[in-house]
């Protein structure tokens, strides 16, 4: 292989490339569009809850109860609701409330004479994670309550101040600000990379095939491993740019930290990026169609990396079987590298095993593209 002939091809890829709006769109405003709609559109927060309040009692002690509501920052009290019909059919509009709070009119005289009183709490179950959280967020406050009004009937019992008898001081070590974007930002970033890497490079090969202009390529002493890496880059170039913007807009646009390494980070990504381009190429060479190549690289990349990654939802919770399948995922570890190193900024020692796992799925996607190729032009 000589280096002469590889910039040669390079350089007419990217002539290619730049004499392509389509393609310059993709590579460098398809990325930032999709950081920007997934960042600020997709959040795990739940908070500004609408809550329904049916106030039976109507006495000092349940509008204090209804008060420690209102001052939580989790929910947007709404009194003034008469009947369980009132709440059926706010619920049914889900517009207007999530949960609602039902207080039984005898709720005051329970409490006066030291019994436990009984609060009702009704939950829209058709988004069952929002509402486990929110009914876990209303079950807290209602309990933080219960135990002053316990601590506050003993003390009239006993006549002196009586202390609680345990304290909860908790401390968030990573993530302290408890927000979702911190922790989305990140594995956001992996996802689209992976999608935008494997699609730039899904159309180079079969391109020259349906343009006619592959048999030109093969009549010149460009080699086969000359032709791919030459391919491969220009667009590694733009997709580092993309890693730039990407880190740049987390930063400065959602507020991310970064604690880590920024240089792990973009070592760690160019392994990641030369792996999705690889395989990007690999699917344009064993399809020979610009548009099969199209879908297939949306397929085998966006789907596995944004459903069976962890970016969004949990791996242990999945089935056995499939938590094995997310073993060959590489987004899985590229997520897990990002997150680290923005959250937790850890070192080489704690990931040189996902670093190990990128370095050889780029090295077995670049050696497959080689391969093939060889035998294709054959």
């Amino acid at each position: 292989m000589k280096l002469r002939r590889t910039l040669a091809v390079a350089r007419k890829e990217t002539l290619h490339v730049l004499r392509d709006p389509r393609a310059l769109g993709i590579s460098i405003a398809l990325p930032l569009l999709l950081l920007l709609l997934f960042g600020y559109a997709l959040t795990l927060d739940v908070d500004h809850v609408p809550l329904l309040v049916w106030d039976q009692s109507n006495t000092p002690q349940s509008r204090e109860l209804v008060s420690r509501f209102a001052g939580s920052r989790y929910f947007d009290v709404e009194p003034g609701v008469s009947g369980y019909g009132a709440i059926d059919r706010a619920l049914l509009r889900r517009t207007t409330t999530t949960l609602a709070l039902v207080i039984p009119a005898d709720y005051a005289r329970w409490l006066d004479s030291g019994r436990s009183a009984a609060v009702q709490l009704i939950a829209d179950g058709s988004d069952a994670n929002t509402a486990s959280i929110a009914m876990g967020y209303a079950e807290t406050v209602v309990q933080g309550f219960s135990q002053q009004l316990r601590l506050a009937f003993a003390q009239r019992a006993m006549g002196r101040t009586v202390e609680p008898p345990l304290e909860v001081r908790a401390r968030v070590w990573f993530n302290t600000e408890m927000e979702s974007k911190n922790f989305i930002v990140p594995g956001l970033i992996a996802v689209i990379m992976m999608l935008i890497a494997a699609l730039l490079t899904s159309l180079t090969v079969s391109r020259e095939w349906e343009t006619g202009t592959m048999e030109q390529l093969i009549a010149t002493p460009v080699k086969g491993s000359e032709l791919v890496i030459g391919k491969l880059a220009p667009y590694f170039a733009v997709g580092m740019l993309d890693m730039v913007l990407s880190v740049s807009a987390g930063r400065f646009l959602f507020g991310v930290p970064l604690r880590g390494s920024v240089f792990l980070v973009f070592v760690m990504s160019a392994i990641y990026l030369l792996g999705a381009l690889s395989l990007g190429m690999l699917i344009s060479i064993l399809a020979k169609n610009q548009l099969l190549a199209n879908q297939v690289a949306v397929t085998a990349t966006f789907l596995p990396a944004y459903l069976i990654s962890g970016f969004m939802f949990d791996i242990s919770n999945m089935p056995k079987a499939l938590q094995l399948v997310t073993y060959l995922v590489p987004a899985r570890y590229c997520i897990f590298l990002l997150r680290s190193l923005y959250l937790k900024g850890v070192g080489p020692s704690m990931l040189w095993s996902e670093g190990v796992f990128l370095l050889a799925f780029a090295a077995l996607m670049l050696g497959l593209c080689l391969i093939l190729f060889q035998k294709k032009l054959a």
